[in-house]
């Protein structure tokens, strides 16, 4: 059962993704708000994968507690936003992003193919509608056209 982070202001869809992850056998570590919160719930939990929300409460942004999370242990990074073209993600920042408004089912199908780059370094299709990779691997022409 992989362990999952989910950082997210906005409480509705924290405890939605919170209630569909945990029906598909993910183990939810926690739900943070804020960078600190995040951090605080990655030490102490080692989540295996984490989903971030771009821009937090109190000014917090989600590539802060990759960052400061990645020096702890592996951890595969998801980003949910509704700004992808303007995210200003690098791969660097974690594995992929994911486009928001999406469908729960695309989430758990995202986490999965983050899990698959964070621990094999490769990732197979299919690929969700709203779906970007970040690493240096190739974007599926399917997710372009998205």
């Amino acid at each position: 059962m992989l362990k999952v982070l989910i950082a997210e202001d906005e409480l509705i869809i924290a405890d939605m993704l919170e209630r569909f992850l945990s029906e598909q056998g993910y183990e939810v570590c926690g739900i943070a708000r804020t960078v600190a919160d995040a951090v605080a719930l990655g030490e102490l939990h080692k989540p295996d994968v984490a989903i971030l929300d771009i821009r937090l409460a109190r000014g917090g942004h989600g590539p802060e507690i990759a960052r400061r999370l990645r020096c702890t242990g592996p951890l595969g990074v998801l980003y949910a936003t509704g700004e992808s073209r303007k995210s200003g993600l690098q791969a660097s920042d974690g594995e992929a992003l994911i486009t928001k408004p999406y469908r729960l089912e695309d989430v758990g199908r995202a986490l999965e193919i983050v899990h698959e780059i964070a621990t094999l370094g490769t990732a197979a299709p299919p690929y969700p509608p709203g779906f970007q990779l970040l690493a240096k691997l190739a974007t599926p022409p399917e997710v372009q056209s998205a």
